[in-house]
Order: C-alpha cells, then structure tokens, then sequence
C-alpha cells in the first residue's frame, strides 16, 4: 500500500472512532446543528483531499495529521 492510502485508511479509522465517540448533545451546542457524524465526514473528506495533494507528506501517521488539524483548521477547507 502506498504511503498516502496507508495515511488515508488511518485518518478515516480515527475520524470514525472520534465522530462514534462524539457527544451529541455536546456537539449540537458547539456546531450550527450538524451531526457529529455529517461533521467529520466532510472533514475527512478536505483531510484525504489534502492527503492526496501532498499536504501532509510529511506526517509519520494518521493520528498525526488529525492532531495537525485539531490545533490548525486553516489547513483544510471545509
């Protein structure tokens, strides 16, 4: 497996287990009345798109790139 499909399974294996982990209650009073799930699938969608681009190349794992992102959101789009 290349590198950024080995990246890409992680960071969807580790949005998945933070959106199935996710209060709602507490998401719906931090957000604008989207799901916890609907959240993070559209931020691993911008995530893998970055991936894919490159962005992240320099990451040694999934967990990395999302810890990258949790301090800095300005690096995807959403």
């Amino acid at each position: 497996m290349k590198r950024r499909e080995t990246l890409i399974a992680q960071v969807k294996e580790e949005y998945g287990n933070i959106a199935e982990h996710e209060s709602q209650q507490h998401f719906h009073q931090t957000t604008t009345g989207i799901t916890a799930q609907a959240y993070y699938g559209k931020l691993l969608n911008a995530v893998i798109g970055e991936i894919e681009r490159g962005t992240f190349d320099q990451c040694r794992s999934g967990k990395e790139i999302i810890n990258k992102v949790a301090v800095d959101k300005t690096i995807v789009s959403l």
